[in-house]
C-alpha cells in the first residue's frame, strides 16, 4: 500500500547522497527533512494518517532512525513504543537477532518482557529498502509471542525489494522511490 496521496511535497526535502556508506550506495538523507520544522511535522501527520486505519496497540521500531518516525507516530496515534536496540544497549534481559543490510551486517534485541503474547504490533522504520532489518525486528516481537499486523515506513527504495522479506505482512510506505 502506498501513501494514497500523502506525503506530497517531502521527496524534495529529502538529500541524495551518493556512494555512502560505501561505493554503490545512494544513501536517502533525511536530516534535511528532520530540520524543516513544517516539512517534519507533515511527515508525521501524514505518516500517522497513513496508519490510522490499521489496528494495533504498540508501535515497535529499530534503532535510530526508526526512533525519529516511531515515537512520534506512537504519541500521535495514543499508543505506546518499544524500541529495538543493536545488541548490548538495553539494561534488562534481551532476545536477540542478526540482520543483513546492503552494505553489512548487524544485530538487534528486544527486551524479552517488552511485548505480552497477543499484542498488535506496528513495526515502523524510517526506510524500507532489502528489508533486513525490518525482518529481523519481525521475528524479535513475534518471538515474544505479538502479531504484527503490519510494517509502515516513511520511505521505501522499490527496487531493492524489501517487500520481499515481508511477504504476508501488509507494508504501508508514506514516500516511494
Amino acid at each position: 500500500m502506498s501513501g494514497l496521496g500523502l506525503g506530497q511535497g517531502l521527496m524534495h526535502k529529502i538529500r541524495d547522497i551518493p556512494d555512502f556508506p560505501k561505493p554503490g550506495i545512494l544513501f536517502r538523507d533525511i536530516t534535511t527533512l528532520l530540520k524543516d520544522g513544517p516539512a517534519l511535522r507533515q511527515a508525521i501527520d501524514d505518516f500517522a494518517v497513513l496508519c490510522r486505519d490499521i489496528e494495533f496497540d504498540l508501535v515497535v521500531a529499530p534503532e535510530a532512525r526508526g526512533f525519529i518516525v516511531g515515537v512520534p507516530l506512537a504519541y500521535s496515534l495514543h499508543k505506546g513504543f518499544v524500541p529495538v536496540r543493536k545488541a548490548g544497549k538495553l539494561p534488562a534481559k534481551t532476545r536477540r537477532a542478526s540482520y543483513t543490510l546492503e552494505y553489512g551486517e548487524d544485530k538487534l534485541e528486544i527486551h524479552e518482557d517488552a511485548i505480552a503474547a497477543g499484542t498488535r504490533v506496528l513495526v515502523v522504520d524510517d526506510l524500507l529498502a532489502t528489508g533486513g532489518t525490518i525482518r529481523s525486528t519481525v521475528d524479535l516481537v513475534e518471538s515474544l509471542g505479538g502479531k504484527v499486523v503490519g510494517a509502515a515506513f516513511l520511505i521505501e527504495l522499490t527496487a531493492l525489494d524489501g517487500r520481499k522479506l515481508l511477504g504476508g505482512y501488509p507494508v504501508f510506505s508514506l514516500i516511494q522511490y
